[in-house]
């Protein structure tokens, strides 16, 4: 996808520069231009905004957010398809300045305990408002972990949430593929099936991280990574880190136990416990701040103007006149008397004329009337102005205005200061508002008819785009762009979309092949997959077994493809070596081999190693069976 900086998004959301760029789309750091703020707005890939799946998805992720209220959840602000410019698909979250906690382990390593919890906390804060709504976030790691510059912890990326508020995302066993596979619980890769718990195991794996500096478990693929998530244990933290208290070791091992019920029911119960530690790690911290007790920068007061004294006037001493100045003095008053009576008699001459010309004007034949401004006033009111003046009014035009509303006045003749005769009339031009026009409804019409109902519009109709679609049959419109009930301006572009039929697809054979690959691809090139899980002998663990309809020929998109994955032989063998083998270690080889190991523990001994086993070596049991081992 093209770097879309500098376009206005919706008419109201200005890209300044993109700071990310997905798998599924880009995010750029934005301004409203409507409330003037910062905000980050997400743009789905183009080639992704033809998917009905993705876009759909993409939607989930807005409702999955927009449904949460926290401090701690990064904020949904706004959603929608951009019509005015490049067509995109938008989400509008609030702006987080700052990094992901991916960033912080990689800076710094491992965490101090103190500094863990105080990460951890909010994230499971946020996650238990989720869970009360019956949200299961689905994909928590370090990536969707984001840290502001003023040390507010925010979980972000919704994508893959799921729950009865905002619909499922897809089929159970398919969702695998789109988590971050590190943190995938064992029942996710084994059966496609999450719940609050999952989310519990995936932050004890990302505790597990912030606090040893690793994670548990790395391999050379993802397909390794998840064999290990499913059949072994996720290391003790004491194991590699002998400081970190017992009790958190031991609510860390919980919260990533392999089988669910062992773990924290909810992301609220994991959070009461971590309080419980964190107590007794520092009994003074405030409990209740869940991270949300930011610093305040004080108001600093500004400083305040004296205020200025004024002086008085002095008064000036009184001069004493002369018997010469009061001669003059009485010279001056004589000649001002003169000047006034003559100026008296041109000022009667000068009264005459005003009062002969105020009456030609305003009483006699040439009285006219002022015309008071009118422009923008409703018609309504012009009128009652006019009125009053013992004017009328007649509407000569009306036409077309972008700025003047409706039944208001575009202008007047004469205009507003001009003069016009008692009992005369003023002409004015009435606005019939904003020239607009309703596309018509064109869906399911064929092209002919849907373009003869737009030619009826002086409209701009453009070349047709035909595209894929498996509901509208080929040859007729899905839709018009922009869409039917816009209303648009005059020689405004209009564009037909017309059906090109199902997209057909060409199906390749995964017989073999990992199913997570086959999973991933079928997924994304529209298939509907369905995959079961069967024992083998033949064919190796997680790989595919058989698949229906077989590769190599053409499906329409969204066309279901059957594949069946193998779980490996069920039968395997009581191995020769678990004789004299230390205790803890014998179980977890039987557990790796898929049996359930039974202990019989006899002697003394502080370490224990194994005298006997049942069935007894070398014997063929099934995967899932109990042995039974002796150990003293």
């Amino acid at each position: 996808m093209s770097d879309l900086t500098g376009e206005l998004i919706d008419g109201r959301y200005q890209l300044i520069r993109q700071v990310a760029n997905g798998g599924m789309a880009a995010i750029y750091e934005a301004i409203d231009t409507r409330l003037d703020r910062k905000v980050a707005v997400k743009i789905m890939h183009s080639h992704l905004a033809q998917d009905d799946a993705y876009v759909s998805r993409f939607i989930r992720e807005a409702k999955a957010a927009a449904a949460l209220s926290h401090p701690n959840i990064v904020a949904v602000q706004d959603q929608g398809w951009n019509q005015s410019g490049v067509p995109a698909v938008f989400l509008v979250m609030e702006l987080i300045e700052g990094h992901t906690l991916r960033e912080y382990l990689n800076e710094r390593g491992r965490f101090e305990i103190k500094d863990a919890i105080n990460y951890l906390t909010p994230i499971l804060s946020a996650l238990s408002a989720a869970h009360a709504l019956g949200i299961v976030h689905r994909d928590i790691k370090p990536e969707n972990i984001m840290i502001s510059n003023e040390g507010r912890v925010k979980v972000a990326d919704f994508g893959l949430a799921r729950g009865e508020i905002i619909g499922s995302t897809m089929t159970a066993e398919s969702s695998v593929i789109l988590g971050s596979v590190s943190y995938l619980s064992p029942e996710q890769v084994q059966r496609g099936i999450a719940d609050s718990r999952s989310d519990v195991y995936a932050t004890g794996i990302l505790a597990y991280e912030m606090l040893i500096g690793e994670k548990p478990f790395s391999a050379d693929s993802p397909i390794q990574i998840a064999y290990m998530h499913v059949n072994e244990e996720v290391p003790r933290l004491r194991s590699k880190r002998r400081e970190i208290p017992e009790n958190l070791d031991d609510l860390i091992a919980r919260a990533t136990a392999k089988n669910p019920d062992e773990r924290p029911n909810s992301a609220a119960e994991f959070l009461d416990e971590l309080q419980e530690i964190q107590i007794n790690l520092d009994p003074k911290k405030n409990q209740m701040s869940l991270g949300l007790d930011l610093p305040v920068e004080p108001i600093r007061e500004k400083t305040r103007k004296k205020d200025q004294i004024k002086s008085e006037p002095t008064i000036e001493d009184k001069k004493i006149e002369t018997p010469r100045q009061l001669k003059r003095k009485e010279e001056k008053k004589q000649r001002a008397s003169k000047r006034v009576r003559r100026n008296r008699k041109v000022a009667l001459v000068l009264a005459i004329a005003v009062g002969v010309g105020g009456w030609w004007s305003l009483v006699g034949p040439g009285s006219q009337v002022v015309v008071p401004s009118t422009v923008g006033a409703k018609y309504e009111e012009a009128v009652s102005i006019l009125q009053p003046l013992g004017l009328t009014a007649t509407v000569v035009e009306s036409r077309f205005d972008e700025e003047i509303a409706k039944g208001h006045i575009i202008e007047s003749n004469p205009a507003g200061g001009g003069k016009v005769e008692a009992n005369g009339s003023v002409d004015f031009v009435l606005s019939k508002g904003p020239e607009r026009y309703s596309i018509p409804k064109t869906t399911g019409l064929t092209i002919s008819a849907a373009q003869s109902a737009l030619m009826k519009l002086p409209l701009e109709i453009l070349p047709v785009k035909e595209v894929f679609s498996s509901e509208i049959p080929k040859g007729f419109v899905i839709e018009t762009v922009p869409q039917s009930g816009t209303s648009i301006k005059r020689d405004a572009q209009v564009e037909l979309i017309v059906s090109k039929g199902v997209e057909q697809i060409a199906l390749t054979s995964y017989l073999g092949q990992s199913g997570e690959q086959a999973l991933n691809e079928l997924t994304q090139a529209g298939f509907d997959v369905v995959p079961t899980y069967v024992y083998s002998e033949n064919v190796l663990e997680l790989a595919v077994v058989s698949q229906t309809p077989a590769g190599g020929t053409a499906l329409d998109k969204g066309a279901k493809v059957s594949i069946v994955i193998s779980k490996g032989p069920r039968f395997t063998y009581i191995p020769e070596t678990i004789i004299a083998m230390e205790s803890v270690a014998a179980q977890n080889l039987l557990k790796s081999l898929g049996l359930k190991p039974k202990v019989i523990p006899t002697g003394k001994n502080k370490v224990k190693y194994v005298v006997s086993v049942s069935p007894v070596k070398k014997t063929k049991v099934e995967r899932g069976s109990t042995v039974t081992i002796k150990v003293q």
